[in-house]
């Protein structure tokens, strides 16, 4: 289990959720001095509100949270997390008004990622006892995925190109036993994967497509595909410098896929999986891609470029056709793909689209069920006009201003025709802010969502 985790701890110290409604009520079961103290501190069971409760030698004997009530719309299942990174070193348990434990356990893992990589460690000691009826291998498991996309987002473009994040699946494969397999520069172009190559050839850090197979080819296919992006300068469209200074992070959709590859694996769910990876750095030179090119893909379909800044939809677009090449059950990209998305729903709501009615009603409901939120965007039949060109099949950017979410949703669609489940996510991969169980930087947004799905649609055999 994770080293946070605790079978048992007899001498756990209590930690009390509580609303304003209930706290009235816990009071009364405190020790006297206890509950002077907590009244001498202001605790008022404010949300996110939290005292540390000593003894009489001085040792902490109990710890409140304040927590939203009952009748709030709906309460932060991850809000035990908050205090994970602020405790002092010792044994925790949960108790009082928490709705899901297993949540707010997860939370509490979450919560007590670092990432130092660069900077000498200082981690996290407040341990906390598995919750009654929580499984600890699987929750254990989810967090460690969890880390690793993050780990894999919050490295810098420096020591992140595409040859690492290709180390990195590839060392996912052999902890799990996957092959895997990648093209790599202009065997790109030999392989019929020329948008690919485009983007990523104005790079020295040579483009790729990393290929991961797990599972018996007998179960069930299930096709993950990530945006690879390990750094976007924006090429000739080039970025501002704030608009640049995050993007070690357009490669978070290939974490995020990653991830629930890990989780997939490690469950070992009755799956045929496959990881399919695009991997480039949009650089600027000599041999970049240009405003106004029109590119062959490998679909056949040609494609006008109307800005090099959107550089995803591309590789992704040649990733997807190969995946639709053997109609999987049920296929999903993630891909940090447009700001537009941000401006619709903000960095922690990541839109959703498929055309599937069955699939987004499960992916809606999931999302809630593992607090790993989404929220159904349409694809809009009247905008796909937009993307009209007058000398290719199609513009992969919208001719306006408006729907940059849609429309490019609806691009990689034309490269998905044989699979019926299919859905695309359009992901931040990124905390601007701290909040329980989601520290600032990088995050793993959708994954954990996925590995509900796949666990739900294909469950293990029993006995």
């Amino acid at each position: 289990m994770h080293s946070l985790l605790l079978a048992s701890a007899p001498s756990a110290v209590p930690v009390h959720l509580v609303s304003k409604a209930g706290w009235p009520a816990l009071i009364e079961h405190l020790a006297p001095e206890a509950a002077r103290f907590a009244k001498a501190h202001g605790f008022a069971a404010r949300p996110g509100q939290h005292v540390v409760l000593p003894d009489g030698l001085g040792a902490v004997s109990a710890v409140l949270l304040g927590v939203e009530g009952a009748s709030a719309r709906r309460r932060d299942p991850f809000a035990p997390g908050r205090l994970a990174a602020v405790l002092p070193e010792g044994d925790y348990r949960l108790e009082g008004e928490i709705d899901d434990f297993g949540l707010a356990a997860l939370g509490w893992l979450l919560q007590s990622y670092r990432f130092e990589r660069y900077r000498k460690p200082q981690p996290v000691r407040a341990r906390l006892v598995l919750p009654k009826g929580v499984d600890g291998v699987e929750l254990s498991a989810l967090a460690e995925a969890v880390a690793f996309a993050r780990d894999l987002v919050n490295t810098p473009a420096s020591d992140m190109g595409p040859a690492e994040i290709e180390a990195a699946i590839r060392q996912l494969g052999q902890d799990f036993g996957a092959s895997v397999t990648s093209q790599v520069g202009d065997d790109l172009l030999e392989r019929n994967f020329p948008m690919i190559h485009a983007v990523g050839r104005a790079s020295p850090r040579a483009p790729r497509l990393i290929d991961l197979v797990w599972g018996n080819p007998a179960d069930p296919k299930v096709t993950l595909v990530g945006k690879g992006v390990a750094f976007d300068t924006g090429g000739l469209n080039l970025k501002t410098d704030a608009g640049m200074l995050l993007m070690k992070k357009d490669m978070g959709g290939a974490a995020a896929a990653a991830a629930a590859a890990r989780m997939i694996m490690q469950a070992k769910l009755p799956v045929r999986l496959r990881l399919l990876v695009p991997a480039v750095e949009n650089a600027v030179s000599g041999a970049s891609f240009r405003p106004g090119d029109v590119l062959r893909s490998r679909k056949g379909l040609t494609v006008e470029i109307g800005n090099t800044d959107a550089e995803g939809r591309l590789i992704l677009a040649d990733a997807l056709a190969l995946a639709d090449e053997e109609v999987p059950e049920l296929l999903i990209d993630y891909a940090t793909l447009t700001g537009a998305a941000r401006v619709a729903l903000g960095p922690e709501l990541p839109p959703f689209y498929t055309h599937d009615e069955g699939l987004a009603v499960e992916i809606s409901r999931l999302g809630q069920v593992v607090n790993d939120p989404v929220w159904r965007m349409p694809l809009w039949p009247p905008y796909d006009g937009l993307l009209d060109s007058k000398i290719a099949d199609v513009n992969h950017v919208s001719g306006g201003s408006f729907a940059g979410s849609v429309t490019a949703a609806l691009f990689l669609h034309r490269f998905v025709e044989k699979t019926q489940s299919y859905a695309h996510f359009d992901i931040y991969a990124w905390n601007p802010s701290s909040k329980p169980g989601r520290p600032e930087g990088g995050e793993c947004q959708a994954a954990r969502l996925t590995y509900a799905l796949v666990k739900q649609l294909y469950p293990k055999v029993q006995g």
